[in-house]
């Protein structure tokens, strides 16, 4: 559904946009380095089924890290919360996301929570499926069923890109493979999150992912009840907690709403039961979230009193 242009949300994005200056495009992966560095959208959806826009709302942008929010309420309702929590922990993290230290030095060896890379690797490789096809098509049914658009699908560009540089992500996942984290083959599973975290999308389809979490896994537009309630509340309990890297604390105190980023520039904001927010800003700051995204939701979250708490 098209969304309306706010002048007032476009007021707000030109105050963000002045920003961009100071961050810098996630060239590390090579096809994001491609992204313009001024860019900046927003969409709101409201979860009476009205939305509204402002900015570069035409450019699409993988989910990256974004996926991690997808992915975890997916193995949830494939296995439980206690299969899942065995497995990859509760507790944030003040490290880098892509951090190995604390799988070398906590006490059980299982990542912290799962929305650093080495949690998210775990849940990722938990998704059912006889193999790494049917999986990712699972991942892409639900994401399609949670944006209420079949259109969505893999950059295989960027999917390659990220599969070709992702030495890091392979070390996570040999040494989780040592303590009996994971299993099966790493390659494939290195190819399906690479995948994963290449799913395409726009401004409006994220702010209607965050519009189903906004109603407890109720989708505004369908009433079907895609995720259960608890794992929708569950989801965004992390989002709280640990879902703008190691930079989630002072965004809670700063922002106070569920938001989860990722390094394309994109975040997913909820205001519960009032609308879920899309943004896309690919200048990133130095922890790896969008500069004039952050800027915006201070801008939005001072301005309508968003936080929850």
């Amino acid at each position: 559904m098209p969304c309306q242009t706010s002048e007032e949300l476009a007021e707000l994005v030109s105050i963000a946009r002045e920003v961009t200056k100071d961050g810098k495009i996630a060239d590390y992966i090579p096809a994001l380095g491609e992204a313009d560095q001024g860019d900046l959208s927003v969409a709101i959806y409201h979860v009476e089924n009205t939305c509204m826009s402002a900015g570069d709302i035409e450019k699409s942008f993988t989910l990256q890290s974004i996926s991690k929010v997808l992915t975890l309420a997916l193995v949830l309702m494939d296995h439980g919360e206690s299969y899942v929590f065995d497995k990859v922990g509760m507790e944030p993290t003040g490290d880098p996301f892509n951090s190995i230290v604390k799988l070398e030095t906590h006490e059980n060896q299982r990542p912290l929570n799962p929305m650093i890379n080495a949690g998210a690797l775990a849940v990722t490789n938990m998704i059912k499926g006889s193999d790494k096809e049917e999986k990712l098509s699972r991942f892409l049914a639900f994401t399609k069923e949670l944006t209420f658009n079949q259109d969505i699908k893999v950059c295989h560009e960027i999917a390659s890109s990220e599969f070709e540089n992702a030495w890091l992500n392979r070390s996570l996942c040999y040494f989780m493979k040592k303590d009996g984290i994971i299993d099966g083959d790493v390659e494939d599973l290195i190819d399906l999150y690479s995948k994963q975290c290449a799913v395409q999308m726009h401004s409006l389809d994220l702010a209607k992912i965050g519009a189903v979490f906004a109603l407890d896994g109720k989708h505004p537009q369908t009433e079907k009840q895609i995720i259960p309630k608890d794992i929708a509340r569950i989801c965004k309990t992390f989002m709280v907690t640990c879902g703008m890297y190691n930079a989630s604390g002072e965004f809670a105190i700063k922002v106070g709403i569920p938001a989860k980023s990722g390094v394309s520039g994109g975040i997913m904001g909820i205001v519960p039961y009032h609308f879920g927010i899309g943004i896309f800003g690919p200048s990133l700051d130095k922890k790896g979230n969008s500069i004039a995204g952050i800027k915006l939701l201070h801008l939005l979250s001072e301005k309508y009193e968003l936080s929850i708490f």
